[in-house]
């Protein structure tokens, strides 16, 4: 008997852009990219970059950076390129100059000494800014290749999602909320030979 169903394949509707995100297939065994949702930052013929949101790190970001204010603001590994180097994504737009706007109140970037000073003064608040350990790029054409393969599902969170605290159930969760097809992916157990 046939079956006419593909549990393997993704029903994409939406295409990779600034502001979407992209929720790696249940087979997917990259340490960073397993049972991720990545917020993509920017999306061009160039390539594309983003950020995983649900791999937080047990570290203060003054613990990372020396001469840092203290915050309790969110860190997580945003992707395995240049994990020597930190990044954010916040709400506060025009406050902190050279800011590149990812989606409705959701910034990426800006002056760092602006951010430094925020934070010293309590004006940003952890709940406004959430920083990331390196980032995920795809180059020209790679990304695409990626989504033909049906590694990823473009998708969108609202912003407030973006800047909540996350763990790796975020990635069930936000699965569950796709539809049947995508409750069996969250469903399906991350290492198959221990079902």
């Amino acid at each position: 008997m046939q079956i006419n169903y593909d549990f393997f394949g993704t029903d994409q509707n939406l295409a990779p852009q600034k502001g979407r995100i992209l929720i790696s297939e249940p087979f997917l065994l990259d340490n960073y990219f397993k049972r991720s949702i990545v917020l993509i930052t920017e999306h061009s013929e160039e390539g594309t970059v983003g950020f995983v949101l649900n791999k937080p790190v047990n570290l203060k970001i003054n613990e990372v950076i020396a001469d840092f204010p203290q915050t309790n603001a969110l860190v997580s590994l945003g992707g395995p390129v240049q994990t020597n180097t930190l990044h954010y994504i916040h709400t506060l737009g025009d406050i902190i100059p050279n800011s590149v706007k990812v989606l409705e109140n959701i910034y990426w970037a800006g002056d760092f000494d602006i951010v430094k000073r925020l934070l010293e003064s309590g004006n940003l608040v952890p709940g406004n800014i959430r920083f990331f350990l390196g980032y995920s790029g795809w180059n020209a054409h790679q990304l695409d290749d990626e989504l033909a393969e049906n590694a990823w599902i473009v998708s969108e969170l609202k912003p407030q999602e973006i800047m909540s605290p996350m763990n790796k159930h975020f990635w069930n969760k936000t699965l569950n909320r796709m539809g049947q097809k995508y409750q069996m992916w969250s469903n399906f157990p991350e290492n198959p030979q221990m079902n």
